[in-house]
């Protein structure tokens, strides 16, 4: 299934096409695209190219750590997250290698890589949903995350599947339209919640 945002302005093909699938296919993903959408996240930019992100990656073809990644889910997004073939958990590391100090940055960083890995995700044909919906500490516990690191985002990469699959509630989100908000409610000019003439009425 492709979906295609009726955006306001035109913007490249890969962020019409982007979406975030809760039906995914059985159909593995091969290794080689894998390797693609991770070496997308390498290349995203970062504060003092710090580059704070790590990737914990499972796969079905290691059940027992598939299961394992998957427990760190929140039941909701189990039930349906569990026919991807690929769950990921975004970290980002909070203190920079250099100097050892803080990092502010690394959240938005980490963001960015899993931007540009989801991007890259979506030229290959790839569904990529991220959630919140996923226990931190628990995945902490079962992985040894340093102190030094937050999980950051739990994800489902995999081909799109049938959205008949899904419970009807779901269904519905899945085959509904995006939504967003209207340019005017977030592009200020001068001060804070001034809207830019220029971003629309």
């Amino acid at each position: 299934m492709t979906k295609l945002h009726d955006t306001a302005h035109p913007v490249h093909d890969l962020v019409r096409r982007r979406w975030s699938p809760r039906a995914f296919s059985s159909r593995p993903v091969e290794r080689e695209k894998l390797l693609s959408v991770l070496e997308a996240a390498r290349w995203a930019p970062s504060s003092f190219n710090g580059q704070p992100w790590s990737f914990l990656v499972a796969t079905k073809d290691d059940p027992a750590e598939y299961e394992r990644m998957l427990s760190c889910l929140v039941p909701q997004n189990q039930a349906w997250a569990k026919a991807a073939p690929v769950l990921m958990i975004a970290v980002a590391k909070t203190h920079f290698e250099h100097n050892g100090k803080p990092n502010r940055h690394a959240w938005y960083d980490t963001g960015q890589a899993v931007a540009f890995l989801t991007l890259q995700a979506t030229a290959l044909d790839l569904g990529v949903h991220q959630m919140a919906g996923f226990s931190g500490d628990k995945a902490r516990e079962l992985y040894a995350i340093p102190e030094t690191a937050e999980p950051a985002s739990a994800i489902a990469l995999g081909y799109v599947g049938d959205p008949a699959l899904l419970d009807e509630k779901l269904r519905e989100r899945e085959l509904g339209p995006g939504k967003r908000k209207p340019l005017k409610e977030f592009v200020f000019l001068g001060r804070w919640g001034h809207p830019a003439k220029w971003a629309g009425e």
